[in-house]
């Protein structure tokens, strides 16, 4: 009887979530959406998730239902998060789930935005430069102590291509972000429910798959067709698959980095610098591709032995 009250806390914590869509409190509430769906359908069965999460799908479709599209929007990385979840997969797998699916949605809004609606997000942006650097030159002009400043075109132009550049890592970070929320307010969640979450391996056991260097290649093939296309959700997609990727190979060579100290028995406090390090000069990441691609460990731990 426990267990069933506290699945109903969560379908009622899951509408009033959905609640503040409908107010000025969405900019918070909004990382914690994918929570109470993530922990609904990890410690239900199937047809218990729906009795759950349909009713309170239904009131807010009643209440607004255009607030019933985010609605969906978040069930669905919850579904696959919690997925992971229930098959007892590991910490990892389900941040890279969750970011990837977020990841996928956001592009998908664009791709619909761009093709159905006619949105621009380059143009918008760049707009959003001009816009920022009209307020600029009037408090230039009407400052004294700026009399020797100036805002040009160019200065403008650039603007606008710097924030056009920041899209892929907000969209990635954000994704990233949201999943790791999730994860952390649904891991102690799901234990009191008696549902056992993995903890997240070591750093020197992280390993992702070996089909990323296929991504990576498709990744570049698409970034070539981006390079001839007018099209501004190709090139999004183009400059957010890379930084994913690239990010992912930080990650496998912060993963080898913890590796190597460990079998060389040095401190971790090196294995942690050289992780900074690796954070700061990211063309070090050519090093996860090399563990990714060949045996790179197993030679280490041949060697040693």
């Amino acid at each position: 009887m426990k267990f069933r009250l506290a699945t109903v806390a969560w379908s009622v914590i899951y509408l009033l979530l959905l609640l503040t869509l409908l107010t000025p409190f969405r900019i918070i509430t909004v990382f914690f959406l994918i929570v109470p769906g993530a922990v609904l359908f990890s410690s239900l069965p199937f047809k218990g998730f729906l009795v759950h999460v349909i009713p309170v799908l239904l009131i807010i479709a009643l209440l607004d239902v255009y607030s019933l599209l985010p609605a969906i929007y978040f069930l669905i990385p919850s579904i696959l998060m919690g997925r992971v979840y229930k098959k007892g997969g590991s910490a990892f797998q389900a941040l890279v789930t969750g970011t990837g699916i977020i990841l996928a949605e956001l592009l998908f809004v664009l791709f619909i935005a761009t093709y159905s609606f006619g949105f621009d997000l380059s143009q918008f942006l760049r707009d959003q430069a001009e816009m920022s650097a009209s307020i600029v030159q009037q408090i230039l002009s009407a400052n004294p102590m700026f009399a020797n400043m100036s805002w040009t075109a160019e200065d403008t132009q650039k603007l606008g291509t710097m924030l056009i550049g920041k899209v892929p890592y907000v969209m990635i970070v954000s994704s990233f972000i949201l999943a790791v929320i999730t994860h952390a307010l649904a891991r102690p969640a799901l234990s009191s429910l008696d549902v056992p979450v993995r903890k997240m391996k070591p750093a020197r056991e992280w390993m992702l798959p070996r089909t990323l260097i296929w991504y990576y290649l498709l990744a570049i093939v698409i970034g070539w067709i981006a390079d001839s296309s007018d099209s501004s959700w190709i090139q999004t997609v183009s400059i957010s698959m890379l930084p994913l990727i690239h990010a992912c190979f930080i990650i496998q060579t912060i993963g080898f980095v913890y590796f190597w100290t460990h079998s060389r028995k040095k401190s971790p406090v090196i294995a942690l610098l050289l992780s900074l390090v690796v954070l700061v000069f990211q063309p070090l990441r050519i090093i996860g591709i090399i563990d990714l691609a060949f045996p790179l460990r197993e030679a280490i731990t041949r060697s040693k032995k």
